[in-house]
């Protein structure tokens, strides 16, 4: 079966799109989200409508549980962006806030499928901790992260996409060659960001798992266009829209 995996979203509506017309070009059905459908970005109900009739599994992201609850160790700039975003939920002029709420409300936090773990954050945390390219130098916190897994997770979180194996080795998608087959040594596989990337790539990126094999794709998008939503809206800082264009 051939699935795509994508995360990170944040309400980037033209990366979404862009990402998913390339999926569709692919003939590809099946795709898991590994949340973070809202925050940062201008358009998070229409994003959240286009997930709810997309996706085949969609998970919880730190951001999703915040605009739900008080956001809890954001930095100021997302919190004022998360506050926005609720708004825009809650309100009642906007035809199906009701199904959106409950569509938030219902999203699990791991989903978990043969030897595969989907997660938002890490297989030990999978809402909030974060898994960088440096802490293949923990040792201790490496051995603690894969005894979670059976063979393979995948997760987004920190928007950088990139191959990390139990013997503690790292491959950004361009070592590779976009391209990483899966074998007996256990792997985590963060699969970027689609609405956020910070690789210093500009274009959205998600992955395609088919068999054993896990191929990163870059797609690029009217980035400019989002940046110009995003600059009118007091209350989202323009530095969200212009980091897009940089992937930073």
């Amino acid at each position: 079966m051939k699935r795509a995996i994508i995360s990170d979203i944040h309400s980037n509506l033209e990366a979404l799109e862009a990402v998913l017309n390339d999926i569709e070009s692919q003939g590809i059905t099946e795709i898991y989200s590994l949340g973070d459908t809202v925050g940062y970005g201008p358009n998070p109900i229409e994003c959240i409508e286009i997930i709810r009739k997309k996706v085949t599994i969609c998970l919880l992201g730190n951001h999703d549980q915040a605009s739900l609850f008080d956001p809890e160790g954001f930095n100021s700039s997302a919190e004022r962006a998360i506050f926005w975003t609720r708004e825009q939920l809650e309100n009642p002029k906007i035809t199906g806030m009701d199904e959106r709420w409950d569509f938030l409300n219902s999203l699990p936090k791991i989903h978990r499928e043969d030897d595969f773990v989907f997660v938002h954050g890490s297989p030990k945390n999978p809402l909030n901790e974060y898994v960088f390219q440096e802490d293949i130098y923990n040792e201790r916190r490496m051995e603690r992260l894969f005894s979670a897994i059976p063979m393979c997770s995948f997760q987004g979180h920190t928007h950088v996409p990139g191959v990390f194996t139990e013997d503690r080795e790292f491959y950004s998608p361009n070592e590779i060659n976009m391209r990483y087959t899966l074998g007996e040594k256990k792997a985590m596989i963060n699969v970027g960001s689609v609405g956020q990337p910070r690789d210093r790539d500009s274009r959205a990126c998600y992955v395609v798992l088919e068999d054993d094999t896990i191929t990163y794709r870059r797609v690029e998008y009217p980035f400019e266009i989002t940046i110009g939503k995003i600059t009118p809206i007091i209350e989202l800082d323009n530095y969200l829209g212009q980091r897009l264009r940089e992937g930073k």
